[in-house]
């Protein structure tokens, strides 16, 4: 069942996801090379306490940590470790917060710029461009009377026509006193099909895209989804509010 919010939640989740930006923007300035996953762990948490925030993570379905960082062909829910950042990795950070009650969920990824240019570099800038500009058209299509579909569909035609694929396997979710609530948002569909979008809903939208093929695998040990051909991975996210003013973007 699909859970609407009242203005006056919407606004406590736009303080969340307020503080939440933030949180992230300072995260990723600390991104690195040489710099080792737990530290921006330990920041995170930091940063978390001090705003009267909680880790929205930390404890869920036993996740052990409060931030996933995600390195080249890793997706999502990497484990932050004592792994050091290298010059030309990609670093998807993901990180929610619970906010007096209320949960918020964003995700960057960022580029630990190498000294020198290459085709490699070219392709992993322009991965992190079209995946952020898939969210953007995701987030366009979130107003009443848009449908699930038209959001999933706007982000899949955006990602393949500049040649990615987009994961199918993870998806998007609704989002509010619960880190993950109905509806499911995938990131590929038909325009018109699924649930239609009503005032008060607030929805976690995520591209995830790929260089190379979109299927997945888990990794056990890491707790990270990688492509299986090993191909580079990026994810962006934004909670999302539905108003009869449109979207609203609610950790930005």
């Amino acid at each position: 069942m699909i859970q609407l919010k009242t203005p006056q939640e919407i606004e406590i989740m736009k303080e969340g996801g307020e503080i939440l930006s933030e949180i992230l923007k300072k995260l990723s300035e600390e991104v690195k090379p040489g710099i080792m996953t737990w530290s921006l762990e330990e920041k995170a948490r930091q940063m978390i306490k001090e705003a009267g925030a909680e880790p929205a993570f930390l404890g869920f379905r036993g996740y052990p940590a409060s931030l996933c960082i995600s390195i080249n062909e890793e997706i999502v829910h990497c484990l932050p470790s004592e792994r050091k950042i290298i010059a030309g990795d990609i670093v998807g950070l993901d990180l929610g917060i619970k906010y007096r009650g209320f949960n918020v969920d964003s995700a960057v990824t960022v580029l630990a710029e190498p000294e020198k240019d290459s085709q490699e570099l070219g392709l992993k800038k322009r991965l992190l461009k079209i995946t952020a500009e898939c969210l953007s058209e995701g987030i366009e299509m979130a107003k009443v009377g848009s449908t699930i579909g038209d959001i999933s569909s706007a982000i899949q035609n955006h990602a393949e026509k500049n040649g990615f694929s987009v994961i199918r396997d993870l998806v998007g979710h609704g989002i509010g006193r619960e880190l993950h609530e109905e509806p499911e948002v995938p990131n590929f569909g038909n325009a018109g099909k699924g649930p239609r979008l009503e005032e008060g809903m607030t929805i976690a939208i995520e591209p995830m895209l790929t260089s190379g093929r979109p299927e997945v695998k888990e990794n056990k040990k890491t707790l990270a989804w990688e492509t299986v051909d090993g191909s580079l991975a990026a994810h962006f996210e934004h909670t999302v509010a539905i108003t009869k003013n449109g979207p609203l973007v609610l950790t930005k």
